[in-house]
């Protein structure tokens, strides 16, 4: 069935021997949300309105997508009771797409409990999949139960995307679902590369060398002094890995003939 619905591409659009960045989805939703149909309209540019809806299979598609091709693949679930003994996609998918339809209140209901189930998930295994809600079937707009409102505030509250389409009509809007998935990856991905934090080296310029103080004599009753040197370091930073040029760290001639700064002190009294 897999090879019914790919959509394999020419072999020159890319080096054979560079294998593409792989991009697993998975649609979870109960039954007669239209999983299935908008699995099969992203895959066919094809409405299908009759389907095996204990059918559960994976498709696979080359796509590109803002110039960057990507190998695609899409799990068309089929829970019978919701959320249960979803092992199997929770840490297969990149990311999931929580369907629901717009005229069936009960599926979008069943839309909170896959969310909830797929938070928890993240939490307990520390990997955050992106999470888009997709209310299907806009073209039965004057049979719609769910409000859009309700839909974008169940979104806000679980930190996911939300997006209303119609798998019978609209191709366009189905596949700029899908490519948006496989762009929410790619930030994930991006948030989850390692900080690269700046070096500092210290370049210490060379003084005259002073074996110990020397006091000064004492005339008229003053006290005497001692003279101290101190070294002088400078800090410079290297730039970070995606910004970094050679770095050379010399003293200049100059700076090397200049006499190191000295402090005065009075005799008794200390630096802290």
């Amino acid at each position: 069935m897999s090879s019914m619905f790919g959509k394999p591409r020419a072999s020159s659009e890319r080096p054979p021997q560079s294998p593409l960045a792989e991009c697993n989805v998975a649609i979870l939703g109960c039954q007669g949300a239209g999983k299935s149909a908008l699995t099969v309209k992203f895959l066919t540019k094809r409405f299908i309105s009759e389907y095996d809806p204990n059918l559960e299979d994976t498709y696979t598609s080359e796509e590109l997508v803002d110039q960057q091709p990507v190998l695609l693949k899409v799990m068309d679930t089929a829970d019978q009771d919701g959320p249960v003994n979803c092992e199997r996609y929770l840490c297969w998918a990149s990311a999931f797409l929580v369907v629901y339809s717009i005229d069936d209140r009960k599926s979008f209901e069943g839309c909170q409990r896959y969310l909830e189930v797929l938070t928890l998930h993240a939490r307990g295994c520390q990997r955050r999949c992106p999470m888009l809600l997709l209310g299907n079937k806009l073209d039965m707009e004057q049979y719609r139960k769910v409000p859009t409102a309700e839909g974008m505030s169940l979104a806000s509250r679980f930190g996911c995307l939300f997006y209303e389409v119609s798998a019978c009509q609209d191709f366009a809007g189905v596949q700029h679902i899908f490519h948006e998935a496989v762009r929410e990856v790619r930030r994930q991905a991006e948030r989850n590369l390692p900080t690269v934090r700046p070096l500092f080296i210290t370049e210490e310029c060379p003084c005259p060398p002073v074996a110990m103080p020397v006091a000064l004599p004492t005339h008229h009753g003053l006290a005497s002094c001692t003279f101290n040197t101190l070294s002088t370091v400078n800090y410079k930073e290297i730039p970070s890995v995606a910004q970094a040029k050679l770095v050379t760290v010399k003293s200049s001639r100059a700076q090397s003939k200049r006499k190191a700064p000295t402090l005065t002190l009075l005799k008794g009294f200390k630096i802290f």
